[in-house]
């Protein structure tokens, strides 16, 4: 089973981990390290791409086509900084200042480690901050770890929201 949902009224009663990410070569490597690991066998999230920050924006504040959905928040978000139209930066501002929105938290995958992006990032509420690995198997180390630690071990706000 993929997991993947191609729109976000797809599957509204398990908790959806945003994913926003315009590389589809990142995406995939992302989604195919997911599968390798069977971190998603028996567990109950799927996962929802944005290519762009305007269309994330529509979804997380449900504006534009995203207007009359009727379904959960994400419980996550995974995203990368340099996107089309606006960037990720911008989202994680404006995510983290909604009363609404901000509680959930952001974990940042990108390529940067510009010292001046990791800190405007925790400026602006992100709550993670990790480097895009190169290569298959590191790809699948960050992924655990990311995986682990965000929907294994800790304690999101949106716990209990969903049925097991």
């Amino acid at each position: 089973m993929s997991k993947l949902l191609n729109a976000a009224c797809d599957d509204i009663n398990h908790p959806v981990i945003a994913i926003i990410e315009d590389s589809d070569e990142d995406f995939y490597t992302f989604m195919r390290a997911t599968k390798k690991l069977n971190l998603l066998d028996g567990s109950p999230y799927n996962f929802l791409r944005f290519q762009d920050g305007d269309e994330a924006l529509d979804y997380l504040f449900r504006e534009g086509d995203y207007k009359s959905l009727q379904a959960p928040l994400p419980i996550a978000i995974l995203i990368d900084l340099n996107l089309p139209s606006t960037d990720g930066r911008e989202v994680i501002h404006r995510v983290k200042q909604s009363p609404t929105l901000k509680k959930i938290p952001i974990i940042v995958l990108t390529t940067s480690n510009s010292l001046y992006d990791i800190q405007t990032c925790y400026q602006y509420g992100a709550n993670c901050y990790m480097l895009k690995p190169m290569g298959a198997f590191e790809m699948q180390q960050t992924v655990q770890v990311i995986y682990q630690h965000w929907f294994q071990f800790a304690l999101l706000p949106s716990y209990g929201q969903f049925s097991p």
